[in-house]
């Protein structure tokens, strides 16, 4: 064994008493070994009908693919998986989830069959020590996820998992486990948060749906105080975002859309400097607004 990969194992060791054994680890080491730095997203993924949809939303995740290393899988958080206590998933192959209602057949009939990657679930409840990581086999992959990987990589070709969202835990705590995430971005592991800064469905105007970039007071109030605070490094001010006045309780009502950002800007390094791209509004109360760490 080289010495790179003794040392590796080693740091890996508290793991095997908690049932994972050296012959487990260096299996995992095989799957993932070390590669150049892969970027992290923050994907602004809007209505579902976006994985339809031709519009310059999808045409930004296009885009974005083709500057980015192919990865050898995906890992992404979803506003759509909310749990008590933190899952991965863990199966084979994933289910397509149309975890929605009221839209038109063509939308229900997409299939996404990525392959799943059970040894990138063990990976990953391995590098996490803040809390214990659960593997499910049920979920599968949500909207929040398929519909915008899709537009990324249509062929379904790279493995993916899911990460969820333990509802209980407040910012701080999400932003922290996000942290011990970071060595998978040396394993040409993409990770992935889907959501929306600005989310607030009740308050959508629905007349203004077409109308480009439109948007509310509050919500470029909100919009701009995030986007001045991501590129300037504040995460402070964004983990802390319920001390920010009225403007942010609108912008996030409820906070599932918004902590995947904070997966995302948690993985950042020192050298490297967010950029923003789909930068807009969308009828009054919703940013489309996606997040490259590179």
């Amino acid at each position: 064994m080289e010495r790179k990969e003794f040392l590796r194992l080693a740091a890996l060791l508290p793991f095997v008493g908690a049932g994972m054994n050296i012959k487990a680890l260096s299996t995992l080491a095989e799957h993932f070994p070390a590669t150049d730095t892969m970027p992290a997203l923050f994907l602004g993924h809007g209505s579902p009908m976006n994985a339809i949809e031709e519009n310059e939303f999808v045409a930004g995740f296009r885009t974005i693919a083709k500057t980015i290393p192919r990865p050898k899988a995906i890992l992404c958080v979803s506003a759509h998986w909310e749990t008590k206590g933190t899952y991965v998933t863990a199966m084979e192959q994933p289910r397509t989830i149309h975890d929605f209602g009221g839209f038109p057949q063509a939308l229900f009939d997409v299939q996404y069959p990525a392959p799943g990657s059970p040894a990138l679930a063990e990976e990953t409840k391995a590098l996490i020590t803040k809390t214990t990581i659960l593997s499910d086999h049920e979920w599968g992959l949500d909207h929040g996820t398929w519909s915008v990987v899709k537009h990324l990589y249509p062929n379904a070709d790279i493995p993916i998992i899911q990460l969820s969202l333990d509802y209980s835990q407040p910012p701080q705590y999400h932003y922290e486990l996000a942290q011990q995430l970071q060595q998978l971005r040396n394993k040409g592991i993409l990770l992935i948060g889907s959501g929306n800064m600005v989310h607030n469905l009740r308050l959508l105007d629905w007349r203004k749906l077409s109308v480009t970039n439109y948007a509310f007071d509050w919500a470029k109030e909100a919009q701009e105080k995030m986007t001045s605070y991501i590129l300037s490094d504040n995460h402070d001010q964004l983990i802390h975002y319920a001390k920010h006045g009225k403007a942010f309780e609108l912008a996030i009502p409820t906070p599932e859309h918004y902590l995947p950002l904070l997966y995302i800007l948690a993985l950042k390094k020192k050298n490297e400097h967010p950029q923003l791209f789909n930068n807009h509004y969308v009828a009054g109360s919703l940013t489309m607004t996606s997040v490259i760490i590179a």
